[in-house]
């Protein structure tokens, strides 16, 4: 394949370096699969094909000419609005999911039940049990993590009219919801209703569903996740600034070499401190490795950089790339965004996949189950077929194409908050005199319909330069960071006025805040500006974008933000363009409804003018200097 060609496919010097190995080793890649599944189903992009029951299933002609209504009688607006409940039900489960296996661990530490796992951030656990209302004057540690985790069970239940991380939305914001009828009430409860309402016969008014779904997405940014960032915090480690290292250049050529993928960070953790148990350093030396090596892929790799400093190897399209570099000897998942194809590759040289959970098996994978009571020994076990791989390697095959580049990571709200002197004024009042003039989260994945991190990337440094903060979560952490915009000295690609500011705290222009479920950083951090302002968050200089977006849990990512009140920029279509109600509803009725809404715009450049034209509206609206 020509140089020209690789260019076509991703931005990234080692992703080209390993697309144009794969090729020669024969090896079948996302973009091979993406190439043999064209001309793909019109229908369903547009989001206009129904198999809810076996009368279908059903499809509807976009054009006029063919069937207009499914055998139910569903039409298209219909027919759209379930797709996409169920698309955001599914998201919301999958974020939530993960934050329950947080509480349940939070739950054994609590009962005394592991010894694996341990409080990390005790002032942390207390701050939050006082914050949704527990009394945890005179009672011990373990005593504290029990009554939280069974305060936070509730969160999944029926019973509540609320979450409880409620009051952390502003006022403004909670009166909105409630005059609209969609206060998350229970991440279950919601999620069960959505899939209730898309069953045939019950829910066919299309606003209606859709009103559901943005109730559902605040059920999973304002619980779910937030539960899953908070309690991380408690067990793990609340994060705090730190140097770290990106790309496949992290692999290490004379080392046994783990990679960690997936989103939960109880699995990586414990692998972590198994790949610095003594023991098992000097059985690596012995099978012939200089050590134990130890990187991470999308966001259970960032929850270990956040948290510990662990370099990071590659982001969503660069899975199957690690595994063709031919020095990886295990990768250890969890659950979430996995292509099944990793076992296939892994097949093609002496690697090995490891999976964990019972909810995330892969065929022809090695299952090895953790759990809160065997996560320690289960890790050891993990890291010890690790090293008999290391000795089927074919060290020939082996070619780490690139050197890592440096980064920082680390930045918890406290993290922020304690940069600044222990508050946010500082931040408002360099927003107020519009040195800094805004923020945007930029979030998401990778899309092989999309350039691999043009979009990201080239979002991000726009909006740098019109003195923007840029706050990045996931795979888009990999992006930024394999192009130089991690570092402190990235400010000299902002504007005068951010850069001046970055300067003068030491920190980059773009700040990465940690994995998906950390979206719900951002939205806390939000909540705490605007009622410090005494505002709403829709009256807030800021946006949000996914520019290469492609998992369910990103469309409920970027509908909790819009239901919020934050404007959301989308690089890649969600699958409604079938309802022309649907559709208007999304890209301008949500604004008089709940002060935000969604814009659709694949050129970086175009749609960093997008949220330069709502930040300087909302600077307007406040008395600012656009």
């Amino acid at each position: 394949m020509a140089k020209q060609d690789l260019s076509a496919y991703s931005i990234c010097e080692d992703a080209q370096a390993m697309i144009a190995k794969a090729g020669k080793d024969g090896v079948e890649t996302v973009w091979d699969r993406l190439k043999a599944q064209q001309p793909q189903c019109g229908f369903c992009e547009l989001g206009l094909s129904c198999r809810n029951c076996v009368m279908g299933p059903c499809r509807i002609d976009p054009f006029g000419d063919g069937p207009q209504r499914g055998i139910c009688g569903a039409d298209a607006d219909v027919i759209v609005a379930r797709n996409f409940g169920r698309m955001v039900a599914a998201g919301a489960a999958s974020h939530s999911d993960h934050g329950r296996d947080l509480v349940e661990t939070l739950l054994a530490i609590g009962e005394g039940t592991t010894t694996d796992y341990a409080i990390r951030d005790e002032a942390k656990l207390r701050r939050i049990a006082e914050e949704v209302g527990l009394d945890v004057a005179g009672k011990d540690t373990k005593a504290v993590a029990l009554a939280l985790a069974e305060q936070f069970y509730g969160d999944f239940g029926s019973r509540r009219g609320s979450v409880s991380f409620i009051d952390r939305v502003p006022a403004k914001r909670r009166e909105l919801w409630e005059k609209l009828d969609i206060t998350p009430r229970g991440i279950d409860r919601d999620v069960v209703e959505m899939m209730h309402r898309t069953h045939m016969g019950v829910d066919n008014d299309a606003v209606n569903i859709c009103l559901h779904a943005a109730r559902l997405s605040l059920a999973d940014g304002w619980a779910g996740s937030m539960i899953a960032t908070e309690l991380s915090d408690v067990i793990f480690g609340t994060p705090t600034p730190r140097p770290s290292k990106v790309n496949l250049g992290v692999l290490k050529e004379d080392h046994v070499n783990i990679l960690v993928h997936g989103h939960s960070p109880i699995v990586s953790e414990m692998i972590l401190a198994a790949v610095r148990d003594p023991a098992l350093v000097a059985k690596a030396k012995a099978a012939g490795a200089a050590g134990i090596n130890l990187a991470g892929l999308c966001c259970t790799g960032n929850e270990l950089l956040m948290r510990q400093g662990i370099p990071m190897a590659g982001n969503h399209l660069m899975t199957e790339l690690a595994l063709v570099t031919g020095a990886v000897e295990v990768i250890v998942v969890d659950y979430q965004c996995i292509m099944p194809s990793l076992v296939t590759v892994a097949g093609c040289y002496h690697s090995r996949i490891v999976s964990t959970s019972p909810k995330a098996k892969f065929t022809g994978a090695t299952h090895i189950a953790f759990d809160v009571h065997n996560a320690k020994q289960k890790a050891l076990e993990v890291v010890e077929l690790a090293i008999e791989r290391y000795k089927e390697r074919d060290q020939s095959r082996v070619d780490i194409p690139v050197e890592p580049v440096d980064i920082v990571s680390g930045f918890s709200n406290e993290a922020v908050l304690a940069a600044l002197g222990g508050t946010a004024a500082p931040l408002i009042e360099a927003i107020k005199a519009g040195k800094i003039r805004g923020a945007v989260g930029i979030v998401g994945c990778n899309n092989p319909k999309v350039k691999h991190d043009y979009q990201n990337v080239n979002l991000i440094r726009e909006c740098i330069k019109r003195d923007l903060l840029v706050l990045v979560t996931g795979c888009v952490t990999v992006s930024a960071g394999k192009q130089g915009l991690l570092v402190p000295g990235a400010a000299d690609m902002a504007g005068p006025g951010l850069s001046e500011v970055c300067k003068a705290l030491g920190i980059p222009p773009v700040l990465h805040v940690g994995s998906c479920v950390d979206n719900s950083r951002i939205m806390q951090l939000c909540g705490m500006l605007a009622t410090a302002l005494g505002v709403d968050i829709a009256d807030l200089p800021v946006a949000a974008a996914a520019p290469e977006w492609y998992s369910e849990k990103a469309a409920t990512i970027g509908l909790y933000a819009v239901a919020s009140g934050i404007f959301t920029v989308l690089g890649v279509e969600p699958p409604i363009l079938g309802s022309k109600l649907v559709t208007d509803l999304a890209v301008s009725g949500l604004e008089g409804v709940v002060g935000a809404s969604f814009a659709v715009e694949g050129d970086p450049v175009k749609a960093a003018d997008l949220i330069d034209a709502r930040i300087r509206t909302k600077r307007q609206a406040l008395g600012l200097k656009p």
